[in-house]
């Protein structure tokens, strides 16, 4: 069992079950109907809402266990939710086969963060939005959750370089106050990236 299968294993839900507060405020800019990917899903919360509101939502996530817990979620909300198992050191989505990607605090090692945020890009379709949150290396200050391991936090600088060929609409980083679920909680310092796939 893996890391993530074991953090999902307790009952309920590590994270909650409502959507991410920045995602929610920027989902005003997805078209009615996206096809939206949600790479490190976890158990579902932001997919299970994203279908919530008519998009047609892949969950992707390296946890056979909290895929289950999302398909669950996803059921007793009354919604359909495509799940795909892989890991990010090598899975990709198809090139121009989504219509946004959401990454909500998924932190990847240093040695394949870059390629595997590239490989995301790509994977927008013209004029597809990517959706980002994540903590910032002074999050190490907080216990309101995150890697504690500088090198697996992201500054805008770093996530410009990463998405470098997308158009940037938004990119900040400062303090928040998370409430999601045990795992988030308190005061919080996070960088956020929303950008857009060239027409």
């Amino acid at each position: 069992m893996n890391f993530w299968d074991q953090n999902f294993s307790v009952d309920g839900f590590k994270y909650g079950t409502a959507p991410n507060a920045f995602l929610v405020k920027q989902a005003h800019r997805l078209k009615p109907g996206c096809d939206v990917l949600v790479p490190g899903d976890g158990e579902g919360r932001n997919g299970v809402w994203l279908a919530q509101q008519g998009h047609r939502v892949t969950a992707m996530d390296g946890s056979a266990v909290g895929l289950e817990k999302a398909q669950a979620l996803a059921a007793e909300r009354g919604v359909a939710l495509q799940t795909v198992l892989g890991d990010l050191t090598d899975w990709a989505p198809a090139p121009a086969s989504v219509d946004a990607v959401v990454l909500t605090f998924v932190h990847l090692p240093i040695a394949i963060r870059a390629a595997a945020h590239r490989r995301l890009a790509a994977g927008l379709r013209p004029g597809g939005l990517l959706i980002l949150e994540s903590f910032h290396p002074q999050q190490l200050q907080h216990r309101s959750g995150g890697p504690k391991d500088a090198a697996m936090l992201y500054t805008p600088e770093l996530l410009s370089e990463d998405f470098a060929g997308l158009e940037e609409l938004l990119s900040w980083q400062g303090e928040v106050t998370l409430d999601e679920g045990p795992g988030h909680q308190g005061l919080a310092h996070v960088t956020r990236l929303v950008a857009r796939a060239k027409p």
